[in-house]
């Protein structure tokens, strides 16, 4: 039950900041920063689907997260669902198309290793 709720957190996590990167960069920089802009900005955002999708997801995470503290100790939880970010790591290259270096390889490996000690 643990690591099926570990899924659940790591996967609606990534997935949620995926679409969140994806609408905000065909959105492009926020420089007007005035309520009347801002407030434009937002519904200009909101109206695509992406937003309220990876609010959702979002939403889901928290709340497995916060299941997932009632059944398991903090000191497994928090490391566990840093899964996050190996997998947010993978979809930045594969969905975005972002340029990923070694280092941060190496990073997102590290923390692969630290989830296989976990599993021990």
């Amino acid at each position: 039950m643990n690591w099926l709720l570990v899924a659940l957190v790591v996967a609606t996590a990534s997935l949620g900041d995926i679409l969140q990167t994806m609408r905000m960069k065909r959105h492009g920089e926020i420089r007007d920063f005035r309520p009347g802009a801002l407030g434009r900005t937002l519904a200009a955002v909101l109206r695509s689907w992406h937003i309220p999708a990876s609010l959702g997801l979002l939403a889901i995470s928290f709340f497995a997260f916060v299941t997932l503290l009632s059944v398991a100790e903090l000191s497994f939880a928090v490391p566990a669902t840093a899964a996050e970010y190996v997998l947010s790591t993978v979809l930045a290259r594969w969905l975005l198309g972002e340029q990923v270096n070694w280092k941060r390889w190496m990073g997102a490996g590290l923390v692969g290793c630290g989830l296989g000690l976990l599993a021990l």
